[in-house]
C-alpha cells in the first residue's frame, strides 16, 4: 500500500566513544522498539516471499508485540493524527515509518474515528498487526479453491464472472485494545483484510517481506459481494453461505488517502 510523503526516521552516526558506551549500557537501556527490531531481524532472516516463519519464531514475535502499547512507540490519542479533519467522506490515515528493508518493514497506521483501510491483500507475506489503542472492526478473508469441473453442474445464468473469486470469511469482529496480535499468512489467517476504526486507533504493523513492485508484491484492493450474488457458482453447504463472499479486484479507492509523518518515538539502532 502506497504512502504519500513518507518520511523515514533520521539517523545520526555516533562517534566511536558513544557507540562503545551505548553497547555497554545496552542491557539496561534496550527499548521495546529495539527489541522488536532485533526479533524481526531473526524471525525474517530468510526474507523470501511465501516463506512462513517457524511456529516458535511466530510465537517469539507475537510475544514482543503483545506486550507493546502506544507509549512504547511515542504515540498517544491526543496527537493530531487522530483528529478527523475532513468535512465529509472517509478521513485520511497517517503512516509513521519506523523501518523498511528488503526482508521486513515496521510502521504504524494512525486512524481517526471512522477511518478505513479498505479490503486489500498481502501477497507472499506474513503480517503481524498489533492494535496499540482504540477499538476497530476487522474483516478478513482467505481464498477458496473451486474444483475445475464445478461449472459442469452450474446454471450458466448463475455462474460468476471470471474476475470474481470465492473467499471464506476468517474474521468478522470488533477488537479493542489491549488485545492479542493478529497474524496473517501468505495462504491463510485472513490474507485479505479491512480495518474500520470505531474510535481513534493506532496499529503497529510488521510485514515480512514488505510490498515490492519490482518483485511483484503489489497491493491489490477488492470489492466484496455476498455469496448470494452468485448463488449457484460454488458448492457451499446450506446455511453456511454467510461465511463466504465473492471478491473482485479493483483500483485503489479514490477516498483512501494515506499520508506519511515523521516517527518521533524511540529510535531503532542498526547494529
Amino acid at each position: 500500500m502506497r504512502v504519500e510523503g513518507r518520511l523515514a526516521s533520521e539517523r545520526r552516526r555516533p562517534s566511536p566513544e558513544r557507540s562503545t558506551k551505548r553497547r555497554r549500557r545496552s542491557g539496561s537501556m534496550t527499548t521495546r522498539v529495539q527489541t522488536l527490531f532485533e526479533t524481526c531481524k531473526e524471525v525474517f532472516a530468510d526474507g523470501q516471499a511465501g516463506t512462513v516463519p517457524s511456529p516458535e519464531d511466530v510465537d517469539r514475535l507475537r510475544f514482543v508485540l503483545d506486550n507493546m502499547n502506544g507509549l512504547d512507540v511515542g504515540v498517544a490519542e491526543n496527537m493530531p493524527y487522530f483528529r478527523n479533519k475532513e468535512s465529509g467522506g472517509t478521513p485520511r490515515i497517517t503512516y509513521l515509518h519506523l523501518y523498511e528493508r528488503d526482508k521486513f518493514s515496521i510502521g504504524i497506521f494512525c486512524l481517526p474515528p471512522s477511518g478505513v483501510i479498505p479490503l486489500h491483500n498481502h501477497p507472499g507475506m506474513t503480517v503481524f498487526s498489533k492494535l496499540l489503542f482504540g477499538s476497530m472492526h476487522i474483516k478478513s478473508y482467505d481464498w477458496v479453491d473451486i474444483p475445475q469441473d464445478s461449472n459442469d453442474v452450474i446454471n450458466p445464468a448463475q455462474s460468476r464472472p471470471p474476475e470474481v473469486r470465492l473467499a471464506k470469511v476468517k474474521t468478522d469482529a470488533i477488537f479493542t485494545a489491549p488485545c492479542e496480535t493478529s497474524i496473517l499468512y501468505p495462504a491463510d489467517g485472513g490474507n485479505m483484510h479491512c480495518f474500520t476504526a470505531r474510535t481513534s486507533c493506532a496499529v503497529l504493523d510488521v510485514l515480512g517481506p514488505p510490498y515490492s513492485d519490482s518483485e511483484g508484491r503489489h497491493c491489490t484492493y477488492y470489492n466484496d459481494f455476498p455469496y448470494a450474488t452468485f448463488p449457484g457458482a460454488a458448492d457451499v453447504a446450506p446455511g453456511e453461505d454467510e461465511g463466504y463472499a465473492w471478491l473482485e479486484a479493483r483500483e485503489k479507492p479514490d477516498d483512501f488517502i494515506v499520508v506519511g509523518a515523521k516517527y518521533r518515538g524511540p529510535r531503532i539502532v542498526e547494529r
